[in-house]
């Protein structure tokens, strides 16, 4: 599409985002630290700084970290998922010693058939918890099926068990499953190179038909060669103490059919197959406490069932994915790499998301797929807690990306991308919180439709023409409308706030290089200050608002002043200027919803990135 550019000829200085190799060779306990893990944006803004409103969003990494959380936990006491909740009065007791197992115990239902170190278990027993402890290099745990199976937990007490044939667990059992880390132990599960030819679902080193509750604080370390690290056809529960770190070859570390719910616990998990996921759900993926890192290398690959190309990514749900508290860090470096991505809505209502992705398109015959930081079919909603994200590929390697709208009410929002910052396909609505994107190469806010500015505190850049810091899309009759906020948008152009506007606006084209600060004054009362965060090889366009325009007013704009207060990526709403600098423009009437000022009149942004089209 045909675009009207504020400036006629500007050229983006290009930034270049620092990235950090990750050790991948974790194994048993010596899992390392997660190394840079800054805090968010902010600060206190002054003059002379040289330093760039990217911050740490071009620096900070993902790396794998077992360092174990204080947490507590209030135990629903109607929660037949808690372990706590049930009663398991009887035990089978099973020891792994090299090639050979033995059994102790007797409980009516029970049977045990052992057969050198692999172990297989029929049972037809209520309230039974059978405790596995010792190692194998070549042996198994199998439940069988029966025709009256019951919930049964099954605890791993300092277990090692490596099966060169097949799954190291495998529960053919449609029933609850409480694993339980033992306190103070270390187990360990790995699967063989290939699996034995079977009649039943061998999906993953630790394998089960019905639900997974983990509980307990020991450590679980699992690696996959075959399939699946961990795997239910039902769904899977972690909860805080759990230290488990997965590690898989082939596919995906973790996977249920029908949900991940993360209630606390430290949660590790790094897979370099093509395409596979850290943890993936045909389900829903809750999580409300916790940490869960996951690190994907593996590049794109062809489905020749569905004739497409998929990526790789951390979590993958094919429902809604909803984080309402915990830490979840995501790191892709394969090509067509996702961080995260849900087929349906992204909803984050408190708790941290860091996002990294760095691979390029991957393409095979005429298909291909872009890395993606958070991508969504779905709506997304920031109500609350904060994500950062940085997505340094290609062409289409855009930070957050919704099919549908995308909605900030609170929390904070940090991107930096080479393609779009944010794009959504539908409504983009700045409601509240506070919102940062810096795109290397195209806009900063890109809405497909129209752009709400509510409320909340926003700094958008986008590069030189043709693209904008704020981008509707006006070409299809949509436009930006404030109502209220403060917004700095940076860019070769920017869209216009519309008629519909009620906070007016001010439209502003001049030359200022990284680190000067701008400071837009009403009389001797400052507004607010904006220290640039990158340069333009000639001018840029400058949407600005905030709740203290008024219509009617007279403003005048200073570059080269020097402020000091609390910022948002250098943006000051209550400076303390020490010096106004030297007067660039001013607006004598303020008219609604805008007024033009500067070098230039301003001009209209466009269609941009559209998902879908990359």
């Amino acid at each position: 599409m045909e675009k009207n550019y504020c400036l006629m000829m500007v050229a983006a200085a290009t930034m270049v985002a620092a990235s950090c190799s990750v050790n991948n060779d974790y194994y048993d306990d010596y899992v390392n630290g997660q190394g840079n893990m800054p805090s968010m944006g902010g600060g206190s803004s002054s003059a002379g700084s040289s330093a760039t409103t990217a911050g740490d969003l071009a620096t900070f990494d993902i790396a794998v970290d077992s360092t174990a959380l204080s947490e507590t936990e209030s135990v629903p006491t109607d929660n037949e998922d808690y372990v706590e909740n049930n009663s398991f009065n009887s035990t089978i007791y099973i020891n792994y010693n090299g090639s050979s197992a033995s059994y102790s115990g007797s409980v009516e239902g029970v049977n045990v058939t052992i057969d050198g170190a692999d172990v297989i278990v029929t049972s037809t027993a209520k309230g039974v918890n059978y405790v596995l402890s010792g190692t194998t290099t070549d042996g198994m745990f199998k439940m069988t099926n029966s025709d009256d199976n019951k919930k049964f937990q099954l605890t791993l007490n300092g277990v090692n068990i490596k099966n060169n044939d097949g799954p190291a667990i495998n529960i053919q059992v449609g029933k609850r499953c409480y694993v339980t880390l033992a306190d103070g132990t270390f187990n360990s599960l790995t699967d063989g190179t290939a699996y034995a030819s079977s009649d039943e679902d061998q999906k993953a080193t630790f394998f089960s038909e019905g639900e997974l509750l983990f509980n307990g604080s020991g450590k679980l370390r699992v690696y996959s060669n075959t399939k699946n690290g961990i795997c239910s056809d039902d769904y899977i529960l972690f909860r805080p103490g759990n230290d488990i770190y997965v590690k898989s070859t082939s596919s995906n570390c973790i996977k249920s059919n029908d949900g991940i719910y993360i209630k606390g616990g430290v949660i590790n998990c790094e897979t370099s197959a093509k395409a596979s996921k850290g943890l993936t759900t045909d389900s829903v993926f809750v999580m409300e406490g916790g940490r869960v890192t996951a690190i994907t290398t593996g590049e794109g690959e062809y489905d020749s069932d569905d004739k497409d190309v998929n990526g790789a990514a951390g979590v993958k749900a094919d429902y809604a994915i909803t984080i309402n508290g915990g830490n979840l860090f995501c790191k892709s470096t394969g090509k067509g790499g996702k961080g995260i991505s849900t087929d349906q809505e992204f909803n984050i209502v408190d708790g941290m998301v860091k996002v990294i992705t760095t691979g390029t398109t991957y393409s095979y015959g005429g298909n291909s797929t872009k890395a993606k930081g958070i991508k969504a079919d779905g709506n997304i909603t920031v109500s609350g807690g904060s994500i950062m994200v940085r997505a340094t590929g290609d062409s289409g390697s855009e930070g957050i990306e919704s099919k549908k709208a995308i909605t900030v009410n609170g929390g904070s929002v940090e991107v930096y991308s080479y393609d779009d910052a944010i794009n959504s396909a539908y409504e983009l609505m700045l409601n509240g919180g506070y919102t940062y994107a810096f795109a290397i190469n195209n806009d900063g806010l890109d809405a497909n439709q129209n752009l709400y500015v509510k409320g909340g505190t926003t700094v958008a850049y986008g590069t030189a023409q043709p693209e904008c810091g704020i981008d509707a899309n006006e070409e299809r009759g949509y436009s930006v409308i404030i109502t209220g906020g403060t917004l700095v948008g940076v860019g070769g152009g920017t869209s216009y706030p519309s008629s519909s506007s009620t906070q007016p606006s001010i439209v502003y084209g001049g030359n200022m290089s990284s680190g000067s600060i701008l400071a837009l004054n009403d009389g001797d009362s400052n507004v607010l200050a904006f220290e640039m965060g990158r340069s333009y090889n000639g001018s840029a366009c400058f949407l600005i608002t905030s709740p203290r325009l008024k219509k009617g007013s007279a403003y005048t704009l200073y570059n080269g002043a020097s402020a000091t207060g609390t910022d948002w990526h250098g943006l000051i709403t209550s400076a303390t200027l020490g010096s106004t600098g030297t007067s660039v423009a001013s607006v004598s009437s303020l008219n609604s919803p805008y007024s033009t000022c500067g070098t230039t009149t301003g001009g209209m942004g466009g269609m941009g990135g559209v998902p879908g089209r990359h």
